[in-house]
């Protein structure tokens, strides 16, 4: 992936967090981008209630995955740090 690549994706990737933001933190919480790795992983972390939650999993993958992705085809998943 060239630098110029990475650069895209990284600020589309973070638009779509920006998107999702509200939602999460209506219900106290919020997420934080903090990488775009090599093999077009995204990594996140979840921030106030978000971060115990015991749905905070599936609020990652159901939620914020799905939009990332539907998103942006080319990401391959969202994990939390």
């Amino acid at each position: 992936m060239t630098i110029e690549t990475k650069l895209e994706l990284t600020e589309k990737v973070q638009n779509v967090i920006e998107q999702i933001r509200p939602y999460l933190q209506a219900d106290g919480g919020d997420i934080q981008f903090v990488e775009l790795t090599e093999d077009l992983t995204v990594k996140v972390e979840l921030q106030g209630a978000c971060g115990s939650c015991p749905y905070s999993l599936m609020t990652l993958k159901n939620g914020v995955e799905q939009a990332v992705i539907k998103a942006i085809p080319e990401i391959k998943s969202v994990d939390s740090i």
